[in-house]
């Protein structure tokens, strides 16, 4: 039988130092928690006005995509269009675009909530990229999925950061 079990068992002695698993485990959340210490420290509270570059582009987002909501709903409530042999009801649009419109509100005056859902939105559009890019069927598709893939993934990394400093307490 190879290994031999008696050289597995010292290599595994050797190797925890003599610590039982519930101390080691202990002495590695202590470790986690200093390194996540260090973080919120090195972490500057929002000015008064101020809103992180992140989520002011998120805002600009929201705000055009809540623009073409608004503009379907609108055109859908006056003319007689017809897609794929049915006519779009006013009421989701017009509901999704007052969401977005909040949404686009709230992270123009670095709100949390705000900042949380649109992250959702993000990972919901996130989603839906990675199924068009499987279902592409040309290079033109597959590389403007996967440049919006890239665009909203980055908008994404950055936006954890500056929730993190809106949710902060200020500093006195």
């Amino acid at each position: 039988m190879w290994p031999p079990v008696a050289d597995t068992k010292r290599k595994r002695k050797r190797r925890g130092g003599g610590a039982a698993p519930r101390e080691r485990m202990e002495q590695g959340y202590a470790r986690a928690e200093e390194r996540n210490q260090a973080a919120r420290e090195a972490l500057e509270p929002l000015g008064e006005g101020e809103r992180p570059r992140a989520v002011t582009v998120g805002a600009v987002i929201s705000a055009l995509i809540a623009a073409v909501f608004w503009a379907s709903a609108v055109v859908s409530a006056f003319t007689d269009t017809m897609i794929d042999g049915r006519e779009p009801s006013v009421v989701p649009l017009a509901a999704f675009a007052v969401l977005l419109t909040m949404m686009a509100s709230g992270m123009w005056k670095a709100r949390y909530w705000a900042v949380l859902g649109f992250q959702m939105l993000l990972v919901l559009f996130l989603l839906a990229g990675m199924g068009g890019l499987i279902s592409a069927t040309t290079v033109a598709q597959a590389l403007g999925t996967t440049l919006f893939l890239i665009g909203f993934g980055t908008l994404f990394y950055f936006m954890v950061k500056a929730m993190a400093r809106i949710q902060m307490p200020s500093r006195k």
